[in-house]
Order: structure tokens, then sequence, then C-alpha cells
């Protein structure tokens, strides 16, 4: 029996496997080296996961996490779970989990659109190429950060229309200065940015917000796809952000000159059938 660990900035959904078969499926919150300690995480786990998951030594641990793009942030990550599941414990990237969970053992291109955002080349077992994602600052365009990012700078330069920005302050009970403390001052910002972006979703029927969100996904594939050979592969994409805004996106896919392949919330189950039948 192995555990199966899929971990983005704002959730991660665990699953207890034999073979193909779920026998308990857990969430937590996010966990990410990049801003969180080894103790922090390893306080989430055991703080927060089923005494089911530590009944026993387990075959493996798969962990799939935003963050662990380099070996210095895995081994935060790693001994963490060592720790924790005293079992053989393999990390890797949210994004090598998002190509295996949508594209199992088929090449293609394999997008993330959560909190975050990202993109890879996939040749159906690994990552060939990746154009990087640089994070909330720098990148992600048409994560919900990105786009929480993008919608709380218009509101709190007035650029935003008037009546929506009043409905957000109205529905968060918030400040613009207490959004600033948040946004400069808490440890996951990203997290706060995507939390606010969720306001979006119930909005789009607003030319303004379909115009951002449209924006932002036009953003990410002229700023990422475009740099691979994308024609003739399938184009996937996983996150709750592909999901919440799917006509959006593929309004936007067609405008740039792809169609989506695939638009899911989850790789897990995906990432189940690829974990089930390796050698």
């Amino acid at each position: 029996m192995k555990i199966i660990a899929d971990s983005s900035t704002t959730r991660t959904e665990w699953v207890l496997v034999d073979g193909d078969r779920v026998v308990e499926r857990a969430f937590t919150s996010g966990m990410n080296p990049f801003f969180q300690t080894r103790r922090e995480i390893s306080h989430c786990i055991r703080l927060e996961l089923p005494d089911s998951f530590f009944r026993r030594r387990w075959d493996h641990v798969h962990f799939y996490g935003s963050g662990c793009s380099s070996a210095d942030k895995n081994k935060v990550m790693e001994s963490s779970l060592v720790a924790q599941f005293k079992t053989p414990v393999t990390v890797s990237s949210d994004l090598l989990g998002a190509a295996r969970g949508l594209l199992v053992r088929k090449p293609g291109l394999a997008c993330i659109l959560g909190t975050g955002s990202n993109s890879c080349l996939y040749d159906g077992h690994e990552i060939v190429r990746n154009v990087r994602a640089l994070g909330f600052i720098l990148g992600d365009e048409g994560s919900n950060a990105y786009l929480g990012k993008t919608f709380i700078a218009d509101v709190l330069k007035n650029i935003a229309p008037a009546d929506l920005s009043e409905a957000f302050f109205e529905h968060f009970s918030v400040s613009p200065n207490s959004i600033m403390d948040e946004v400069y001052s808490a440890p996951m910002p990203s997290r706060a940015l995507a939390r606010y972006s969720r306001f979006l979703a119930d909005h789009t029927d607003n030319p303004y917000v379909y115009q951002l969100v449209y924006a932002g996904f036009m953003r990410f594939f002229t700023r990422n796809i475009a740099a691979y050979d994308f024609h003739d592969r399938p184009i996937c994409f996983v996150g709750s952000t592909c999901v919440a805004y799917r006509d959006i996106l593929e309004r936007a896919a067609a405008d740039f000159g792809v169609t989506i392949a695939k638009a899911e919330k989850s790789s897990m189950p995906g990432l189940i059938e690829y974990h089930s039948t390796e050698i």
C-alpha cells in the first residue's frame, strides 16, 4: 500500500491506495517549502491528517508539491515526510504530478491553473521542458493569485467598477489597510490573493471581470505556451482556476489557436493510475 499526495500552496489531497483502489482520502492545508520550515510542514502533516495514515509503515510515499522544484527544497519536504511516516519517500514537483495526472503515460503539454500557474512538455514519464513559472510576483499568469493581485490592485487604485468594489469589501469585510497588511506581512500572500480572486468567479457576467480573466489567460498562453512546439500536441489543464473559468479559458485558447484536450480540478485520479501500473 502507498500514500500519494498532491499539494498546492492552498490545499493538499492525500490518498492511501492499494493498487488502484483508494482505501482512504483526506485533505490538509497546502504545503510549500519556499514559505514553510520543516517544523511547520511536519506540524501540518501530523495534526491535520487522520490517524489511519500513521498506523503502519507503507510501501512508499509519493509526494507532489508546489515549491518542490530544487534539491534543497525537496530535502526540506522529504525530511518532514520521512520523520512522520518512517517510510521511503519520493518528492517531486506539483508540475510533474500534473503531467502524470493529466496524461498518465502519454506525451503532451500539461498546465497548472490553480493558486499558481505552470506548464511543461511531458514525454510520458518525465518533464522534458519547462518555462519557469516565477511565482506570483514575477509570473503565475492566469492563476488565482495572479487574478487576485490584478483585481486587488484595480480595487485599491479605484480602477475597478465602483459597484463591484463595494460588493467586494462588503463580502470579505476587509479594508484597504487590512488587505495591504495581509499581502505584505502574511507568511503566504499568494494564498490570500487566491482567496480574494474567488470573488471574481461569481461575477463573470460583469464585462470588467470577464476581460480581466480573459486577459490573464491570454497572458498565460503568450508568455508560456508560445515557448513550446505546441502544435499537434494535446494541451491539458488542472486546477481550481481552469475549472471555475472553463468557458473563458476555452475562448482564450481558441483565440490563441489551440484546443484544450482536458481540464480537471485534480491530478489524483491520473496519479493513482500512473502509480498502480509502475514497474
